[in-house]
């Protein structure tokens, strides 16, 4: 309008006009790109529950003579696998962790005694403030597909070798896979059903919350980066927080070993916060590549001098060992 009460020269109306509605494309535009990042930087997916076990029901008394007495699964952390490795013999990462633990079982007991499977995934961690992007798989696509892999395989042993044992461990990104699949099992809602569980280890599990499993090695402070970031939800990666009901009927055989400075699995409050996500998420991209996070097989965790590594592979032998030999047919 102008000072006269009259309306304004049609020419300035008209450049009004045009710049909201620039304004309102390029807004469109911004948003359309943000959800684009969102959907294709992958949405973090989870197993659908298992088949429900009939009460009372009679178990076999022999299983095929293929099957073995045990079910060994392990799968590796970030960067340690890929998803066209050999589940027997893995050779994505030469050093990988969990190799410390699987080739001593290999060489210790024949596949008709235990069965030891090395999940394949993709077990990437994308940056999501990383410009220009990295390349990697995302932690939600990478997350998803190591659990649907193991899931997959544990429900096909379960429906093959009815009266198979299990022993379940993992490292980093694989502990949490490995410590969801235990939730789920020890919640009657898993692949295989809990009695036929002989022990779980997780090894800095992003999800430790301190109290759901027995630690093993020193008293440590913190909690893991998953449930000191719960809720967050960017693209490409989804906090889960922690588990909701721990390990159910499989607590008094899950443990836990994190060591103290591991930024995934004893995360102090001023290093992983949501009240500072863009330095919380640069220190979670990061993480993984700590010294401390890979020192896991020179990590001492009793006055005896035994690594983290050592006591997982004793302890998986142990449970091998003793357990029970079914009848085959």
């Amino acid at each position: 309008m102008t000072r006269s009460g009259r309306p304004g020269p049609p020419r300035r109306r008209s450049v009004a006009r045009t710049l909201l509605v620039l304004l309102a494309v390029a807004l469109v535009v911004v948003l359309v790109l943000l959800l684009l990042w969102y959907l294709l930087a992958g949405r973090l997916t989870t197993p659908g529950p298992g088949e429900p076990q009939v009460p009372g029901a009679e178990p076999p008394t022999s299983q095929p003579a293929s099957c073995p007495d045990v079910f060994v699964l392990s799968v590796p952390g970030t960067w340690e696998s890929n998803a066209a490795d050999d589940p027997y013999a893995p050779t994505a990462n030469p050093i990988s962790l969990m190799l410390n633990v699987t080739q001593p079982l290999q060489q210790q007991f024949g596949p008709e005694r235990a069965e030891v499977y090395t999940v394949p995934y993709v077990a990437q961690f994308s940056n999501p403030v990383a410009f220009p992007p990295d390349g990697q798989a995302s932690y939600n696509v990478s997350r998803s597909e190591g659990a649907a892999k193991a899931n997959e395989i544990l429900a096909q042993r379960s429906s093959e070798c009815p009266l198979t044992s299990y022993v379940l461990a993992g490292f980093s990104q694989g502990a949490v896979i490995v410590g969801d699949l235990a939730a789920s099992i020890g919640a009657g809602s898993g692949p295989v059903p809990a009695d036929r569980v002989l022990g779980v280890t997780v090894i800095a599990d992003g999800r430790r919350d301190g109290t759901s499993a027995q630690q093993i090695g020193p008293p440590v402070d913190g909690v893991g980066a998953e449930v000191a970031l719960g809720g967050l939800d960017v693209p490409g990666i989804t906090m889960t927080g922690a588990r909701q009901g721990g390990f159910g009927a499989l607590a008094d055989r899950t443990f836990s070993i994190c060591a103290p400075g591991d930024l995934i699995c004893a995360a102090p409050p001023e290093a992983m916060s949501l009240r500072n996500i863009p330095s919380s998420l640069t220190a979670l991209a990061g993480a993984a590549g700590n010294p401390v996070h890979g020192n896991y097989a020179r990590y001492v965790i009793d006055d005896a001098g035994t690594t983290a590594t050592q006591w997982t592979a004793n302890w998986a032998a142990g449970l091998v060992a003793s357990a029970p030999t079914p009848a085959h047919s």
